[in-house]
């Protein structure tokens, strides 16, 4: 409890405002360095879709399992596939894009907790971030399709982040597959009864994605997305 009570007295301890400023300033070029080493690397890969899912998922998890089949048939149909580079859902991704001799990306992000790269990415697609909103850029810009499987916060703002940048036409329409219908109906549910309800999103918003319960099923619908549209980086 003292380390949260001392972070909290450290955010409204007085401060000098020039310190600041320069300390604002040259965090720009940080980040302005992570968009340059992120949009080299991803753009000389080639297409890929983003793998998406909790970083807290074991390996004997149905949906585990079900990641890293959705990743070997992804690759086996000409796909490269991104996950966030950690473990759980992400290395189940990366694991089978490897067994189906595929390249294997991973977008990673420096966590105090719960991430480190897994050994299932190919040694020159790691690409480590610090912040989460250039890792995102990332996702979108370089993804031609997102697969997203159970998970928590993380998983749920990339998803709607997703979902938000098609919904107000600020990129293009590509494919967005959620797997696992158990797991999602009670968010659908809730978009449907009280979003949509409320009228706070149109009821063509709800075709943004798409649910299913099969690898063989996720896949699928990005092949038929693909055989109309041409790959090529999102924005």
């Amino acid at each position: 409890m003292s380390n949260s009570n001392d972070k909290i007295r450290n955010a409204f301890e007085p401060r000098d405002w020039n310190e600041i400023q320069t300390a604002d300033t040259w965090s720009i070029f940080k980040i302005l360095s992570e968009f340059v080493h992120g949009f080299e690397k991803l753009s000389k890969i080639g297409p890929c879709v983003s793998v998406f899912g909790s970083a807290r998922t074991k390996p004997e998890n149905k949906y585990f399992k079900l990641a890293e089949d959705i990743a070997y048939r992804l690759v086996k149909h000409g796909y490269g596939v991104i996950t966030g580079g950690g473990p759980g859902i992400m290395e189940a991704g990366n694991m089978g894009a490897k067994k189906g001799g595929g390249k294997s990306v991973g977008v990673n992000i420096d966590l105090p907790f719960e991430q480190t790269p897994n050994l299932f990415i190919d040694p020159d697609k790691i690409i480590n971030f610090e912040h989460f909103f250039v890792r995102k850029v990332m996702f979108v810009k370089y993804a031609q399709g997102f697969i997203v499987l159970p998970g928590g916060f993380g998983t749920l703002d990339e998803l709607f982040e997703a979902i938000t940048l098609i919904q107000t036409e600020k990129i293009g329409e590509f494919p967005i597959v959620l797997v696992g219908s158990q797991y999602w109906q009670g968010l659908i549910n809730w978009l449907k009864e009280s979003v949509l309800e409320e009228e706070n999103i149109k009821e063509k918003d709800l075709e943004l994605f798409k649910v299913v319960d099969t690898a063989e099923e996720a896949v699928e619908i990005i092949d038929e997305f693909y055989s109309n549209y041409i790959l090529r980086p999102n924005f």
